[in-house]
């Protein structure tokens, strides 16, 4: 039976962190389902290190359709679950559903992996991350210690069944590791 993996993002999402793991998933022969706050065309942006700036910066980027609502959404469906970063996750993590599904999948043991901002998302669950290590873009550093997780410096970390890792430019680490914990199962 194929893995079913759910996305969970909004708009202003970076799009390379919600497009490459959505691809990559259904080239795996995974049923990959992205989930919003509300079902609609999800507005993406492009953020990129340019040296003119000391922080990174944003542009428009692509359309996408989100299959689901997260009130629709039933955590124990799925196998694994991925985070994207970009502005989305300072908003979606305020929708009262997303805390039990993020939850799910941590008290059942589940892959998950979070890129970038979508550590934001995981203030939700500080009790599943309490020692843990993990890693995420150098700003949400204070949101990973907040939670009580210990802040790894490298750009890529797996910590049990928790992949975590800085931005974009980690995306094929990040997905390796992330198929090859949902192939274990």
């Amino acid at each position: 039976m194929s893995k079913k993996v759910l996305i969970v993002t909004g708009d202003a999402v970076e799009a390379l962190e919600v497009y490459y793991p959505y691809y990559r998933c259904l080239e795996e022969g995974f049923d990959t389902v992205i989930a919003s706050p509300t079902k609609k065309i999800l507005h993406t942006v492009c953020h990129d290190f340019e040296p003119h700036s000391e922080t990174y910066t944003e542009k428009p980027a692509y359309q996408l359709a989100s299959h689901t609502a997260f009130a629709d959404v039933n955590p124990a469906d799925y196998d694994g679950l991925i985070i994207p970063g970009g502005r989305a996750p300072e908003y979606i993590r305020l929708h009262e559903s997303l805390g039990a599904i993020v939850a799910h999948f941590f008290a059942e043991n589940k892959p998950v992996a979070s890129i970038c901002h979508g550590s934001q998302v995981l203030t939700l669950v500080r009790e599943y991350l309490q020692g843990r290590e993990m890693t995420a873009y150098q700003a949400c550093r204070p949101d990973v210690e907040a939670c009580g997780a210990l802040y790894q410096k490298e750009t890529l970390h797996v910590d049990g069944n928790l992949v975590s890792a800085h931005a974009w430019p980690d995306l094929p680490g990040f997905m390796r590791a992330f198929i090859s914990l949902l192939k274990q199962d």
